[in-house]
């Protein structure tokens, strides 16, 4: 790809109501916290489910939703452990998580 011989580029803003994940991501990077850990777990857990077509490409983005509520209701957090070990353990929190969302999804289809 040689960006220079394309001439000019123009870029419009992204509309989040057709890519509601880039919505959910910009929401996690504001909370900070465990929040950007958990949607980035959901996300890898939503997609793999997607590959293995156990979900919808269209409910990719209600699993990682659905996973960041449910995580905040629960409080995962990194709370004030060394912050590799926390990252983890909320990623591990946060795929099993998505993974019961997605099985309550497939149980009701």
């Amino acid at each position: 790809l040689d960006l220079a011989s394309l001439g000019r580029l123009t870029f419009e803003a992204p509309d989040e109501a057709r890519f509601p994940a880039l919505r959910l991501a910009r929401e996690a990077l504001a909370a900070g916290g465990a929040a950007p850990i958990v949607f980035n777990a959901a996300n890898e857990v939503a997609a793999l489910a997607f590959l293995d077509r156990r979900l919808g490409f269209l409910n990719i983005a209600a699993v990682v939703a659905d996973t960041l509520e449910k995580a905040t209701s629960a409080g995962v957090s990194c709370g004030s452990d060394d912050a590799c070990d926390a990252a983890l353990a909320v990623d591990a929190q946060a795929r099993r998580i998505a993974g019961d969302v997605i099985a309550s999804l497939n149980m009701a289809a």
